[in-house]
C-alpha cells in the first residue's frame, strides 16, 4: 500500500500525504469492520480492471492500492496508455462493459460509515457519484448537452438528486463567481457561446454544485492553452482551500500538476511505481521511469540535446512483461527485474518506490530541475 506524510519544502508547494472490507448492509453498501483513520477519505485496495476479448484478457489497471488523505490534492501522472483514465473510472465504479473491476474502493464520508463504492446498488451509486464523489473530464464541450443552456444542466442535476433548488443554485452562483465567471451570463448561455476555458470552469462548478467531498479530474486542462491551464490550476488551489475539497488530478503533464499537488503517484503499465510528497518525488525520484519521465520535461535551463525521450514503448495490456513491467525499457534492468515484480520500498524520504535499483537509478539516471541543478 502506498502512503506518505506532510511536509513543506523550498519550492513553495504545500505537500501532504499516509494512512476492510466488511459485510454488505441493506443498502448494498459495505461497511468497514475496522474504521479508517478520520483523515483518510479513500482506501483503494488491489483495484484491478480487466477486459476480456478475442486477443486475451487485457489488464488495464493492476492491483492498485493507495490511500488518499482528506483535503489533499493527489496528482496521478504517467504516459498515455498507462492506466490513468481507468484509475479515475474505477474510483467511481464507472468502467464500461465488458470491463470488470475487482478489489475495493472504500470511501470514508465525514458523516456516516465508510462503504465500498464497488459494492453499491446502482441507485445508491448514482447518488454517490454526484453527492460524494464528482468527476470532471477533459473536453467540456463533450460533457455539456449543446441543446441545453448551462443553467439547465445545473437544474437537472439538482432535480435528479432531490436537492433544494434555491439553495443549490445560490451555491452555483457562488462557485461560478469563485471561478471568475459572470454567473448570470454563463448560466443563460449555451455551451457553444462560451470559450473553452469558460466551459471548463463551468463544468468544474457543475461538479461541485452538490458539495461533494472528493473531486476527480481526468486531464481537465488538456484541450486548453497554457495561460488558461495555469489560470485553472490557480483557481483549483483556491477552491480546494475554500471548500475543503479532496482532489485527484490525473494528467500526463508532470510540470502542470507539480505546481498544484501535495502528493504524486506515478503510473506505469497500469500500476503505481512511485508515490510520495510532490517535492520529494520531483527533486529525488527513486524509480528509473520517474527519472526518465522528468528528463522529457521541457526546461528553459536545459539544452535541447540533453532532453531525451524514453526509449521503447509502453507494454500491451494483453501482454505485460513478467517481473518489473518497466524492465524492457530500463537501462538498469537485470535478471532479477525480469523474473520478479519488485515490492514497494519505503525510503528515508518518506516516499515509496517499487524498484530493485533505487540507489543506482539516482546515481545514473540524471535530470535537470531548474537553474542547472541536477536531480540527485
Amino acid at each position: 500500500m502506498v502512503g506518505c506524510y506532510q511536509c513543506d519544502d523550498e519550492w513553495g508547494w504545500t505537500i501532504v500525504t499516509d494512512r476492510s472490507r466488511g459485510a454488505p448492509t441493506e443498502t448494498g453498501m459495505t461497511v468497514s469492520e475496522s474504521s479508517l483513520d478520520e483523515d483518510t477519505i479513500v482506501r483503494m485496495d488491489d483495484l484491478t480492471v480487466t477486459f476480456a476479448g478475442e486477443g486475451g484478457v487485457a489488464r488495464v489497471l493492476q492491483e492498485v492500492s493507495i490511500e488518499i488523505e482528506r483535503e489533499e490534492i493527489l496528482g496521478v501522472v504517467g504516459e498515455s496508455g498507462s492506466g490513468k483514465s481507468m484509475f479515475a473510472s474505477a474510483l467511481l465504479d464507472a468502467v464500461i462493459e465488458p470491463g470488470r473491476t475487482t478489489g475495493s474502493v472504500e470511501f470514508n464520508p465525514r458523516s456516516g460509515e465508510p462503504f465500498d463504492v464497488l459494492g453499491l446498488s446502482s441507485d445508491r451509486l448514482q447518488r454517490v457519484r454526484w453527492e460524494s464523489i464528482a468527476m470532471v473530464f477533459q473536453g467540456a464541450m463533450a460533457s455539456f448537452n449543446p441543446t441545453m443552456r448551462i443553467r439547465d444542466h445545473f437544474e437537472e442535476t439538482i432535480r435528479a438528486h432531490g436537492k433544494n433548488h434555491g439553495e443549490r443554485m445560490a451555491h452555483a452562483h457562488e462557485l461560478l463567481s469563485a471561478l471568475h465567471l459572470d454567473a448570470d451570463r454563463v448560466l443563460e448561455s449555451y455551451p457553444h457561446e462560451l470559450s473553452g476555458g469558460m466551459r471548463q470552469r463551468a463544468l468544474i462548478a457543475l461538479a461541485l454544485v452538490l458539495e461533494p467531498e472528493l473531486l476527480v479530474m481526468d486531464e481537465p486542462t488538456a484541450a486548453l492553452d497554457l495561460l488558461m491551464q495555469r489560470s485553472i490550476i490557480d483557481l483549483l488551489a483556491s477552491l480546494q482551500d475554500r471548500f475543503d475539497l479532496t482532489i485527484v488530478f490525473i494528467t500526463h503533464d508532470l510540470p502542470l500538476v507539480a505546481g498544484l499537488s501535495d502528493r504524486l503517484a506515478v503510473l506505469y503499465a497500469f500500476e503505481i511505481v512511485e508515490c510520495g510528497p510532490t517535492a520529494t518525488v520531483i527533486e529525488d525520484a527513486g524509480h528509473p521511469y520517474t527519472r526518465a519521465l522528468l528528463r522529457t520535461v521541457p526546461n528553459v535551463d536545459v539544452p535541447v540535446t540533453e532532453m531525451a525521450p524514453i526509449e521503447g514503448q509502453s507494454p500491451d495490456p494483453t501482454d505485460t512483461p513478467a517481473g518489473c513491467s518497466f524492465h524492457p525499457r530500463c537501462p538498469l534492468a537485470d535478471e532479477g527485474c525480469e523474473s520478479a515484480d519488485p515490492p514497494f520500498e519505503r525510503l528515508e524520504t518518506e516516499h515509496e518506490v517499487a524498484c530493485y535499483h533505487t540507489e543506482r537509478a539516482r546515481e545514473s539516471v540524471e535530470y535537470t530541475l531548474r537553474d542547472g541543478e541536477v536531480g540527485p
